[in-house]
């Protein structure tokens, strides 16, 4: 009798039981919690997944993550390690390797190998080990005898003798052009020219009738140069004045010359204010703005004939020159408490009902 059977035997009736379907335990019927603890543990420690042990035992994963000690659970790496091993332990992927390893060495390229077998070039590379790996002048090598089994040399040679650009035969055989160029001679290969061969123009004869004819259906000027190869001013030249849809040239409006005035240089300006009346009226009140508007010069020139210390400044020439000074904050509140609107208040007092409101 084995100690499982034993232990089994011994197992009171009343536990719920537990149907364990690993490997070696021929479906047998668990009743001893303390067997179910040691066959989790034991799978674990073989390599198994929590979430495969628990499959096997037919257990929840928190109840075999409950029976593993902590000590031996193993962390995130750990358990990505353990799971590649597992899965390269099955019959797919020792299939599937085997299959890498044979295409590979024949010769044939990762991206090949990848497309043969429907997975990506990194699943290649990874089921490949650093000694079966080809160095970069090895698959370089193999490269050049595959090109060269499919590129027929001969014809490349004849079609660029032709006339074939590299680029043009390059993209009839899905090769680079780089590629075309090492099998060409080298006292076959043409010189690059700097600059493009111009491809031959057809152009129209020049016909007047043609062109009063297209002209006068609706083409435009530039539409017939374009079409025959000439400038729009020949085309012009072509068309009559009286059918001409344009502007002529001989009536354009030229803007008249500018006068030139003469230059003053050092002379002194003669103004129709004396300086005395200036200074007379800017004592007044009257800014050098009105002064100047009333002489006919800028205001600059008037400010030049007012000495230094008699110039006002330019809050002085604000509050002389605010419309009615007398309206003040005070005053506009007052008015204000009489009930009056700001459009009342502004008839009264000749300023506009924005300034009042300014003001106030």
């Amino acid at each position: 009798m084995t100690t499982l059977n034993v232990i089994l035997s011994r197992t009171p009736t009343h536990l719920p039981e537990k149907r364990l379907v690993g490997p070696g335990e021929g479906g047998e019927v668990v009743r001893d919690p303390k067997a179910l603890a040691a066959l989790i543990r034991r799978r674990y420690r073989e390599g198994a997944s929590l979430a495969v042990v628990a499959r096997e035992l037919g257990v929840s994963k928190s109840t075999v993550q409950r029976h593993v000690p902590v000590r031996e659970r193993r962390d995130a790496a750990a358990a990505a390690r353990q799971r590649h091993r597992n899965r390269a332990q099955t019959p797919y992927e020792q299939a599937l390797r085997a299959q890498v390893v044979r295409l590979y060495g024949s010769g044939m390229p990762q991206q090949r190998v990848a497309a043969t077998l429907g997975i990506s070039v990194e699943a290649v590379v990874a089921r490949l080990e650093p000694s079966q790996r080809r160095s970069k002048q090895e698959a370089a090598r193999l490269a050049v005898e595959r090109q060269g089994e499919i590129l027929p040399q001969e014809e490349i040679v004849a079609r660029y003798v032709q006339g074939a650009t590299m680029a043009e035969l390059g993209r009839l055989y899905g090769v680079h052009p780089t590629t075309i160029r090492r099998r060409i001679p080298d006292d076959l290969i043409r010189p690059r020219s700097r600059t493009a061969q111009p491809r031959p123009r057809t152009r129209r004869v020049l016909v007047e009738e043609e062109v009063l004819r297209w002209y006068a259906a609706g083409e435009s000027a530039y539409a017939l140069a374009r079409e025959f190869g000439v400038s729009a001013h020949t085309i012009r030249a072509r068309i009559p004045a009286a059918d001409w849809r344009g502007r002529p040239a001989e009536e354009a409006s030229v803007p008249p010359p500018r006068p030139v005035q003469p230059r003053k240089g050092g002379v002194r300006m003669v103004l129709v204010l004396s300086d005395e009346e200036i200074l007379a009226r800017y004592r007044a009140g009257q800014s050098a703005t009105a002064i100047g508007r009333a002489a006919g010069v800028d205001c600059r020139t008037i400010l030049r004939r007012i000495p230094e210390h008699e110039r006002r400044s330019h809050l002085q020439a604000q509050r002389l020159n605010r419309p009615a000074p007398d309206v003040d904050a005070d005053t506009i509140r007052a008015l204000r408490a009489r009930g009056l609107t700001w459009e009342a208040i502004a008839a009264e007092t000749g300023l506009s009902a924005k300034t009042l409101r300014a003001r106030a």
